[in-house]
């Protein structure tokens, strides 16, 4: 597989950004984890609860990342973890990975208004406030003005977001475009390898 060329700087600084009703528990956020804490002990991990409200999230998002080097940090962001991540890399103009990014959640949650069960623990409630969906707007970007620090995994199988949608946003990033699969992207530890190539991830020294 060919790689897109990229900042040739080594990731140092991690960010995870997981989906609607999701939570750092989340299968792909434990895989990067724990790949992280035993084979990059000295990267920067960081992988958040977000906030429901999506103005909060991008200010906890800025705000935990201000003080990391631009050209040694990378965001991974799954669903509408991606959809904040895509958001941030224009900010920052830093590699991102999007594990089937939600590209118009502000459009596919207006329905879900209302109160949720958190997906990892039922027991804990939150709530999608109207509101909400305004924020998303205001998240809204244009084009990447650096597609080649893109790598976006989508699967056409996805049973929740439309994959013609996610990779007509991404046109001149790489797209790695899965055959079947689901939303989750349960063999996401198969695709690792390449995950780790494109942020040029190092061993310690």
């Amino acid at each position: 597989m060919i790689l897109p060329s990229h900042a040739a700087s080594t990731t140092t600084h991690v960010l995870y950004l997981h989906g609607f009703r999701s939570s750092p528990q989340s299968t792909k956020a434990q895989q990067m984890a724990t790949l992280i804490a035993t084979q990059f002990p000295h990267i920067t991990w960081w992988c958040p609860q977000l906030p429901s409200s999506p103005h909060a999230a991008a200010a906890l998002i800025k705000a935990g990342t201000a003080d990391w080097p631009t050209d040694r940090m990378a965001v991974i962001g799954s669903s509408l973890g991606g959809f904040y991540a895509t958001w941030l890399a224009v900010q920052r103009g830093c590699k991102a990975v999007l594990l089937n990014p939600a590209i118009d959640p502000a459009r596919d949650l207006a329905q879900y208004i209302g109160e949720h069960s958190a997906w990892h623990d039922p027991a804990q409630r939150f709530y999608f406030a109207p509101e909400f969906v305004d924020e998303l707007r205001a998240l809204e970007v244009g084009p990447m003005p650096h597609p080649e620090r893109v790598w976006a995994l989508i699967a056409q199988g996805d049973e929740v977001l439309d994959w013609r949608e996610m990779t007509a946003r991404y046109p001149s990033s790489h797209q790695v475009v899965l055959e079947g699969g689901d939303h989750g992207i349960s063999d996401f530890e198969s695709h690792l390898p390449h995950l780790l190539a494109f942020l040029d991830l190092q061993p310690a020294p």
